[in-house]
This record gives structure tokens, C-alpha cells and sequence, in this order.
């Protein structure tokens, strides 16, 4: 089975040939089934029976900065698991090219549960409350000097005017977006964030694993740094109704400028993006995107 192609710099690579990498250099888990998961947009993810996962990057770069890049994300990991209070996959090694995929590739410890999603969670309480829990966890780890890494979601919304007027009219096809456009251009005027916090930076409903209707486990904590602390609000905007969102807001604390303005801003550049690749479906990204616009534009009209 083909992993579907979403970048024109693709690497594609089908299950047998991942089986035979995972079963030649990791050994030990010769004997465990292995199958393709629903692809997402950087990483074919193969399952390997309950023990493990094996992520293949399907953008191609270079082996070297491709291996370099992996060996940062297993760090990252490292580090979100000594501060997150719920299980994330842990780093079991570096693969090494081979059988015609060009790039190294990265085997974490598997986390069971199910993907989050809007339907049947965005009115439960005690969810809101768990996802309040992680973020607050993960803005109490020590941030050690360090600085926003000057790329990516999490530093001044206005470096991604060009992003947003891309994904904003290429979404004309399914949505209204003249009121987004109209948000977009208060939001990038806000300062930024004061003091940078530890985020997961893309709290989306594929990285957040559930049991019921409580939070289990957390994904794709690679990029775990400092960042606006609004950042992990997509989580709220994504997942919850009104009153949820509300339940999370008054747990965190936040003020109008990070809950309204930074984190709605940094909701919109992520829904975009999301509806851009081909996942609004998925994630119920253009629907969650006008709930929050809505909620915002009467907020601001009071």
C-alpha cells in the first residue's frame, strides 16, 4: 500500500519496504505485525504490534540534516516526557536509508488510545480539564534561557501574512473568508507574547489519544520548545464548545489578549494550514475555524 502523496518533494515509501527496514535493523521486533496508519502531512507512521511505531519523513532532504533533525525531535521527546503528565512515545532509535528510501528514519515506543475528535468530546468537562492540565504541565518546565527558534507557529503572527493569504485563498472554494481576512489583520497587529513558555506547539486532535471521553496520551512532541504561550490553545478552538473552552480558559488563567487575540490568531494560521493540506475532513478544521471566528467577532462587538 502507497502512502497518499502530499508535498511535490515526496518520498514515497509502501509498507513492505518499511517492514523489511524495521525487521532488518530493529530485530528484536522481527516478529511483530506491521501495517501503514493514516498517513500525516511530514511522516508515513507504520504501526509495529503494540510495542512500537516507525515515523518515515516524506519531505526529501539531505540523509545527514534529515538524521540530525530526527536525532533533535528524540531530545525534544526526551524532554516532554519529564514534564508531561500523560504517556508520549519515547525514542527507540534512528533508522538508516535503505531498499530505495533515501533518509533516515525514527522508532518511538507506541501510546495507545484514540484520536480526539470534535464529535463526542467537545462537551465533556472533564477532557477540557485534562488538556488544561497538560498545557499548564508543560508551561511549568524550565525553559533554560532559551529563545523562540525564529521559525514556525509560536513567534509573531504577522511573519505568516504570506502563509495566510495563500491558505485564505485557496479555501475560498468552502469557506467565507473575508471575515477571516478581516480577523487576520487584527490579530497580526498584537504585540507579542511578553514571556515565551515550553509548548508542545501543534496540540491538534491527531496528536492528543483518548479513552472515553479522558485524555490518555500525547503524539508528535518533537517540537516541544519555547514558544507564545497561546500556542497550545489550538487544542480549545479545535476540540471544545463555548463553555468547554471556558472551563480550560478559567483553569489556565488567561487574559483577553492571550485567550481572544494571540491564541484565536494562532488557531487561524493553524486551521489554514490544516484545510490547505487536505485535512479539513479529518479534523473538523473549517468548522472548529468559524466557531472561533465566531465567538471572537462577538466578543469584540459587546
Amino acid at each position: 500500500m502507497w502512502i497518499k502523496v502530499l508535498h511535490d518533494n515526496e518520498v514515497r515509501i509502501d509498507e513492505a519496504t518499511a517492514a523489511r527496514l524495521i525487521r532488518e535493523q530493529f530485530p528484536d521486533y522481527s516478529d511483530d505485525p506491521i501495517r501503514a496508519l493514516e498517513e500525516g502531512t511530514d511522516n508515513a507512521v507504520f504501526q509495529i504490534g503494540q510495542r512500537a511505531s516507525a515515523r518515515f519523513p516524506l519531505r526529501n532532504v539531505d540523509a545527514e540534516v534529515c538524521r540530525d533533525a530526527l536525532r533533535r525531535e528524540a531530545s525534544a521527546l526526551d524532554e516532554l516526557s519529564r514534564c508531561c503528565p500523560f504517556p508520549t512515545p519515547q525514542p527507540i532509535g534512528v533508522g538508516r536509508p535503505g531498499h530505495g528510501y533515501p533518509m533516515h528514519w525514527a522508532m518511538q515506543s507506541w501510546v495507545a488510545g484514540n484520536t480526539a475528535t470534535p464529535q463526542g468530546l467537545s462537551s465533556s468537562g472533564g477532557f477540557a480539564s485534562d488538556i488544561a492540565h497538560l498545557i499548564a504541565a508543560l508551561r511549568r518546565a524550565n525553559i533554560d534561557g532559551r529563545e523562540f527558534s525564529g521559525s514556525g507557529r509560536g513567534g509573531k503572527l504577522r511573519d505568516h501574512d504570506g502563509w495566510m493569504a495563500t491558505c485564505l485563498q485557496q479555501s475560498e472554494a468552502i469557506l467565507d473568508v473575508l471575515p477571516l481576512r478581516r480577523l487576520w489583520q487584527q490579530f497580526r497587529a498584537l504585540p507579542a507574547a511578553k514571556t515565551l513558555a515550553m509548548c508542545h506547539k501543534d496540540l491538534i486532535p491527531a496528536n492528543l489519544l483518548v479513552q472515553g471521553d479522558r485524555l490518555v496520551g500525547v503524539l508528535d512532541g518533537g517540537s516541544f520548545g519555547p514558544a507564545d504561550p497561546a500556542l497550545d490553545l489550538v487544542a480549545a478552538w479545535h476540540l471544545f464548545d463555548a463553555s468547554r473552552r471556558e472551563v480550560l480558559r478559567a483553569q489556565l488563567g488567561c487574559d483577553d489578549a492571550e485567550w481572544w487575540r494571540r491564541g484565536m490568531g494562532l488557531r487561524a494560521g493553524d486551521g489554514s494550514r490544516v484545510v490547505l493540506s487536505g485535512h479539513t475532513s479529518r479534523h473538523g478544521c473549517a468548522r472548529s475555524q468559524y466557531v472561533g471566528a465566531a465567538d471572537y467577532g462577538r466578543r469584540v462587538r459587546r
